[in-house]
C-alpha cells in the first residue's frame, strides 16, 4: 500500500517507513508530502531530477509530482507527513507562486543548522501526534495549521538564505524559462504544441526555443516531450488503462499515433515497455 496516499476520509497521514512501495516504480503522487530522512541513504527521481538522499535530508513532494525510489540502503527510513491537494492549497495560498515553484525545482535540501533540524523535528513530532489522536475533533484543522507553519517557516528561511534572483531568476530569460517549466508541469498532459506555451508567456515560439536552448540546452519541444514521456511511462507502468484509453487520455489522435510517438522517444513500443516493467 502507498504510505503517502491520502483519501477523502483521510486527508493527511504521518508515520515512518522505508518507501519500499516506490522501489523501481514510477508513480504520480496526486497529493503532497514532506519527507525527512533519519537513517540510511537512497537515490530517488522526482519528476525529471535525480537526488541522493542522506540523513537530515528534507524532501518536498508537491501535488502531482512523479516519484520513484531507484535504490536504497537496508537501513533507509524516512519520517513522512502526507497531505491532500486541498490541504496544500489552503496552507499555501497566501505565498508567492515563485516560492512554490522554487520548492518544486529545488525539492531536496540537507539540513546542517541545529535550528533547522529542530524545526523539522518539531513538525514530525506534532504531525505524528495529531495523526494518532483519531478522536480529536479539530484533527484536520490542526494538521493544516502545522503544514502552514512549515511553509511559512520555510518561506522565511528561503527569503533569508537566497536572493530574489535565485528564487525568481536573475534575468528575464531565466524568469521566462522557470515560468515555462511551471506551465509544462501543469499542461503537458494535454498541450504538446510549443505555440501554446509561447502564447501563455506572450513571446514567439522562436524566442521560447532560443531561451530553452540557452537555459536548458534542449529545444522547447524536446523539454515538453521529456515531461510528457514521463507521464506516459507512469500511465503504462502504474495504471491498468488500456493503450487506447491512454491514447485518449493524453489526447493523441489514435492509438497508432500514440504508439509511434512513444517508440520514437523510448526506443520501444508502449506494449513492450509495459511488459518490460512487469505490468499486465
Amino acid at each position: 500500500m502507498n504510505p503517502l496516499l491520502t483519501t477523502k476520509q483521510e486527508t493527511f497521514r504521518a508515520g515512518t517507513g522505508s518507501l519500499e512501495f516506490f522501489h523501481k516504480r514510477l508513480l504520480k503522487i496526486t497529493n503532497g508530502a514532506i519527507l525527512f530522512c533519519h537513517s540510511g541513504e537512497a537515490d530517488i527521481v522526482l519528476d525529471l531530477k535525480q537526488y541522493h538522499i542522506v540523513p537530515n535530508t528534507n524532501i518536498m513532494v508537491l501535488p502531482n509530482s512523479i516519484f520513484s525510489l531507484t535504490s536504497a540502503s537496508k537501513d533507509f527510513s524516512v519520517h513522512y507527513f502526507a497531505f491532500s491537494e486541498e490541504m496544500f492549497k489552503s496552507a499555501s495560498f497566501r505565498l508567492n507562486p515563485a516560492f512554490i515553484h522554487f520548492l518544486k525545482e529545488d525539492s531536496c535540501y540537507t539540513h546542517t543548522l541545529p535550528e533547522a533540524l529542530r524545526s523539522i523535528n518539531g513538525l514530525i513530532e506534532a504531525s505524528n501526534a495529531i495523526y494518532n489522536d483519531s478522536t480529536n475533533r479539530f484533527r484536520e484543522q490542526i494538521a493544516q495549521s502545522l503544514l502552514q507553519i512549515f511553509f511559512l517557516d520555510t518561506y522565511d528561511k528561503v527569503q533569508r538564505l537566497f536572493t530574489q534572483e535565485q528564487i525568481e531568476g536573475s534575468s528575464r530569460k531565466e524568469q521566462l524559462f522557470k515560468k515555462f517549466i511551471n506551465l509544462i508541469h501543469t499542461y503537458c498532459t494535454t498541450q504538446r504544441d510549443v505555440a501554446f506555451y509561447a502564447e501563455q508567456l506572450c513571446i514567439s515560439t522562436r524566442y521560447l526555443s532560443t531561451i530553452t536552448k540557452q537555459m536548458g540546452k534542449d529545444s522547447a519541444k524536446e523539454i515538453i516531450d521529456e515531461f510528457l514521456m514521463l507521464e506516459l511511462k507512469v500511465a503504462l507502468q502504474s495504471t491498468d488503462l488500456s493503450l487506447k484509453e491512454i491514447a485518449d487520455k493524453y489526447r493523441f489522435p489514435d492509438q497508432s499515433f500514440f504508439g509511434r510517438y512513444f517508440k520514437k522517444h523510448a526506443g520501444m513500443s508502449p506494449k513492450e515497455f509495459r511488459a518490460k516493467k512487469g505490468n499486465k
